[in-house]
Order: C-alpha cells, then structure tokens, then sequence
C-alpha cells in the first residue's frame, strides 16, 4: 500500500456508516459539479460504495478502473492534465453520477481564522465596484462548513458547493482569497478555485491533526480528553443551560422589557429623568457607573429633513460591545448578537418621518467594558443625505447582572478543526495553502513557531506535497498605538511569522499599515490578496524577477554608537513611505532597555543610532501591536516587515 493510499484511508477510519450504505457509488462534496481540478498534477478522485463494487470513470475520453475495497472505499488516480474546461465526469457502478462542468487550473487552499473567512460582503463598502463588476466563471469557492471532530477524521465535509463568481454569489467569497485568485487569474489566465476553510477565532492547534499533536502535551491531553463524546455532550448541554439562564434572567431583569409598562424602545415613553453619555465611547470611562455588565438602553433624537424621508436608509452604528437591538421611532430596524460585525442597518423608506426622529438601542455587555467603539462611523443616510449621530446620548441602565458564563469554544481545541476540516480534504490535488491567523495566538507566543512549523510539515504530509508553498499573512497593526517602546504579543507574532521564512516555498505578505487600531477585523483586504499573489507568483509559480516582498532583516554590524541594518528583499531601493523621516526603530543597550532611535537610509541599508544608547546591543522595528509610525518600504510600495536582533 503506497504512502498515498494510507492517508486517504486514514482519514476515512472510525466515521464511516456501514459498507451496506454504500449500495450505490457516493462521492465526497468536494468531487462534484463546477469543481475546479489541479492542473498538472496527478488528481484523485475518490467515493464509496458497496464493498467489491468496480466503479468506472470516464473523463476527457479516457477510461479509469477502481474496485471499492471491505471497507466500501475506491480512488482512482487521473494522470496530470492541461489548464481547460469545461468538461463532464461520469461514474458508473451499479448506478451512474455525472459532474458536470468541471475546469483544469490551479487551487488554493484558503485556512486560518476570521480574516480569512471574512467575506466580500463585509467589505462591499470598500468596494463596491468589485462586488457590482465580479463575473468571472473561471473563478469559483468552495466554502467548506465549520466542523470540528475529536474522535478521528472524518472522511467527508457536512456541506458545501463549487460557485462560480459573480455579483450575486461574491458576497460568500472571502475576501482575501478572491483579491488573491483575481490577480493570478489576471496573469496566468487559468481557472483558479478556492477552497474556503476557515473559522474565525481558530487558535493554530485546531488545525494540527493527532500525529501532529504528540509534540504537545498540553494539547494532546486536550484533545484525548474531548474524545469522550458524552463528556462533550454533557459540556454542551451544560454550557447551553447557564447561556440561556443568563439570557433569562437578564430579560427578567430588564426594566427597559418590563410587563405592564411602556417599552423603552417606544417613542411615548419619557425619557426626562436619563442621564447623557457622549457616544462613541465606553460607559466604564465616560458615565459614574464604573465597568458594570447587563443591559443599558440608549436614546437620541435627531431632526430629519423632509427630503430624507420616503426613502431606502441606513443607520450606522460603528461596532458595539457586545450585543444590540436597535429601533427606530420603535420598530426594530437590527440586531446583531456579538460586538465584531459593523453595524449597518438597512430599512425601508417607511419608518423616517419628517422632523424628530428616535433612535433606540439596546445594549447587552456580557463581560468586560460596554459601549460605543471609538472612531467609528456612527450617522444616518438617506437620500443621499448624512446625519451624524456622535454627541451626546441619553443613557439608563436596564438591568445590572454579573458578567456571562463561560463556554468551552469546542472548534477552537486542539486537533478538532483539523478533523473536521482539513481531513476530509486531503486527497485533493492543490497548488497551494493560504494562510491568515496568529490573532488568536497573540496572547501566548511562546510555542507558536513550533505550532506553525508543524503545521506546514503535518499539512504537506497529509496532502502528500512535501514541497507544497505554504504563503501566509502576518498580521495588521491593532490596539491603541504606544507612546514609548515595549513588549507586544503581537509583534511576537509577527516576528515569528517572519521567521517561518525559514521553510522552503514559504512566503509571506507583510500587512503593517492595513490594519484598523480599533478593529481586529479590518475592511482593506485587496493590498493582502495582492501581496499573497506576489508571493505566490515567486514561491509557486517560479516568477524569479517579481519582488514578492517589502525588505526582510537580514544582519546588524555595530560601527561605535551606530548600528548598520541589512535586507533582502528590498526591490529598487528602500524608502521611507509618506514624507517624513525613517521611523519605527528602537535601539538598546545591555541594559535592555529600548529606547525610540533615529534611522537613515544608506544605499540598500539603513543606519540606526540614538544619544541615549552609545553602545547598542539590539534593534527592534515596528516592535508594538500598533506601530504606527513604521515606515521602511521599498520602492515598489511593499512595507518592511517587523524585527528584532535580539533574544531578550
């Protein structure tokens, strides 16, 4: 039995119905209509049926033989093909499949957590044009539904289709992958298919299958542990009933709900005796109430026009932590159920009327501070008109409550996503893996170098590519930038990332400026999909005059009080991006201590010194969680990426 043969057949053990189930031939959701197959390499197409069953392929007018084995699995090998399409597929054994319109071309492998999977239509504000132009057929996703599995893999995803692009099916795509299949399908005009298999939150050891885990103790008793499935099941049920006597309780609670008395959110209720709050902002900072968790209901009365009236609207009410129901002169125009999605609450043109208007929202903190986001958009349109919303705000607390129970996140232990997700996929034929996650490791760095390198040797293993490119995003600028240089998590991860370069056919799109300081989930995601296609064009496609990348620490030699930085990657030359000088470094001494440094460029290296450092021993580059004032680019506008020179 060949190495192949055993992962496919490992990845099917313990979750298989019974050979008789497969009295018909049965093939997995990927092997189906619109599939994008990988060009140039051999391709496997696999089912199940009875066990003894010969199944017949035909595609591309060949014929192709398998015989399902006691287990009632078969798998044929197709030999490596050309870019083209479409064709059709038939599959005979004692019933006949066909698949229709399937393409030759090249597929990506798109993983991590909720950058990843953010979808176009998140971001269809930034881009309208994209979302109202994308038609393109030889684009296609396939989103893989989140499923996690700790008792073996599974042999097949719960769901999912092939859907070609256009302006009705963009707004599932992720974000990141079609950015990043548009410019490849720009250059090499081949079919480009994206496999969607992300979940947001993900920490790196969901994905790692069981082998992989063994190098972790702590994660290995995890996902042992989680393979009783009555205790998972007792966690559930557990977990659900506290959620839901929170929420009971908090309705109960809630003065805003009381029976037998005028709602809150009703427009003859008065509202005399609130108190304000000056939105956007956060009650724990800005009101006597300190960090209290529960329900606080919030008002505003705007004038509106008479020429915004009798017209589609919109309110936009930033982010909000964590949970909301909004109205409008008393009809609920929104509710979203946690604080990361914007809010942006489309109504019809009924519900504005001339002159005072009232917006009402109810706001549940369930731990932590509640409010407003700051530097947000927070304002009403229609008609092309634009009210803004930011000021004062009446505000009362509804009900006060302790902070919400916890839950065990079941997707994010470890090995479970890699069951549930990953397996079930690997006998696909790919190009290549993306990669956009750390967010979640952010908090513990300590071992996610080890994480990630095993990750990209367990995912090459099982997908029988040990060469396979693995190109990744290191993560945006967040948080509130610091005045004076310190530690970072995320800065961490970043150099981590940095470091992973290290592995063959890696690659990596350098994100520092992109990000959002109040917003883990940034809107401007087309630069990360055209970086990761720079990379991609080097590390997978061989493009050895593109410049995949902004400049790359290399080595620092110390000449008195000055250190002297070299790079790769630095194209046509180092600048410093906008118009003031080189910014970003940190210098120290041998007592560790960091202090801000003023940086030249000389040539293709840059000069690093400060007046309070003359003997530096390190030096550290957008070393903050929000460097915002890092500059160091090349000429073709790609950002350095984050670095130190030491080991502190």
């Amino acid at each position: 039995m060949n190495s192949f043969l055993k992962v496919v057949l490992f990845s099917c053990t313990c979750v298989l119905p019974a050979p008789a189930a497969f009295s018909q031939i049965r093939l997995p959701k990927l092997v189906s209509n619109g599939m994008v197959l990988q060009r140039e390499k051999p391709i496997t197409i696999w089912g199940w049926a009875a066990a003894g069953e010969k199944v017949t392929i035909t595609f591309q007018g060949k014929t192709y033989r398998a015989t399902a084995d006691t287990k009632g699995q078969w798998r044929v090998s197709l030999p490596a093909m050309k870019a083209g399409g479409p064709y059709d597929m038939t599959l005979t054994a004692s019933n006949q499949l066909k698949v229709s319109d399937i393409l030759l071309g090249d597929v990506w492998l798109c993983s991590g957590q909720s950058n990843m999977e953010t979808t176009m239509t998140r971001v269809r504000d930034k881009y309208p044009e994209e979302v109202a132009t994308a038609n393109n057929p030889r684009i296609r996703q396939f989103n893989v539904p989140m499923s996690y599995a700790f008792t073996g893999p599974k042999a097949d995803l719960k769901g999912g289709s092939w859907v070609p692009v256009t302006p009705q099916t963009i707004g599932d795509y992720s974000a990141v992958a079609y950015f990043f299949a548009k410019d490849l399908y720009a250059k090499y005009k081949v079919p480009i298919g994206i496999i969607k298999d992300a979940v947001g939150g993900s920490p790196a050891e969901a994905w790692l299958s069981s082998d992989a885990l063994k190098q972790f103790p702590t994660y290995q008793q995890a996902a042992e542990k989680y393979k009783d499935s009555t205790l998972v099941a007792s966690i559930q049920q557990r977990d659900q009933a506290a959620g839901r006597d929170w929420q009971q309780r908090l309705y109960k609670a809630d003065q805003g709900e009381a029976p037998g008395q005028t709602k809150w959110s009703d427009p003859s209720y008065n509202a005399a005796d609130w108190a304000t709050m000056n939105v956007p902002g956060y009650w724990a900072n800005q009101t006597p109430l300190g960090p209290v968790n529960g329900v606080l209901w919030f008002r505003k009365e705007v004038d509106v026009p008479a020429s915004m009236v009798g017209k589609p609207a919109r309110l936009e009410l930033g982010t909000l932590v964590d949970a909301d129901s909004t109205y409008i002169n008393g009809q609920l125009v929104g509710t979203t159920g946690y604080q990361y999605p914007p809010r942006k609450y489309d109504f019809g043109p009924g519900v504005l009327k001339p002159g005072k208007n009232l917006i009402v929202v109810r706001l549940v903190s369930n731990g932590g501070r509640g409010g407003f986001t700051l530097d947000k958009e927070y304002r009403l349109m229609a008609g092309g008109q634009t009210l803004d919303l930011r000021g004062p705000w009446q505000y009362k607390v509804g009900a006060t409550m302790s902070p919400a129970p916890g839950s065990t996140t079941f997707q994010y232990q470890p090995g479970g996503l890699y069951n549930g997700m990953i397996a079930p996929v690997t006998p696909y034929a790919i190009k290549g893996i993306l990669w956009y996650q750390g967010e979640s490791n952010a908090g513990r760095t300590q071992d996610y170098q080890t994480l990630m390198n095993s990750l990209i040797a367990d995912w090459r293993q099982h997908l029988q590519q040990p060469n396979l490119p693995f190109l990744f995003v290191q993560l945006p600028n967040f948080n509130a930038a610091k005045k004076e240089p310190g530690e970072s998590g995320w800065a961490m991860i970043r150099d981590i990332q940095r470091r992973l370069l290290e592995v063959p056919n890696t690659g990596m799109a350098v994100t520092l400026g992109l990000g959002e300081w109040n917003d883990i989930h940034p809107v401007t995601k087309q630069p990360v999909g055209h970086r990761l296609a720079l990379a991609a064009q080097k590390v997978a496609y061989g493009d050895k005059n593109v410049v995949a990348s902004g400049p790359l620490y290399q080595s620092m030699q110390k000449n008195g009080n000055k250190a002297t930085l070299t790079f790769s990657g630095v194209g046509s030359g180092l600048v410093a991006q906008g118009k003031g000088p080189l910014e970003g470094f940190a210098v120290a001494g041998a007592d560790h201590q960091f202090h801000w440094a003023q940086a030249r460029i000389e040539g293709n290296k840059v000069v690093v010194w400060s007046d309070q450092v003359q003997d530096p021993v390190a030096v550290r580059y957008a070393w903050a969680d929000n460097p915002e004032n890092a500059n160091l680019a090349n000429k073709e506008g790609l950002p350095a990426s984050t670095f130190r020179t030491d080991d502190f």
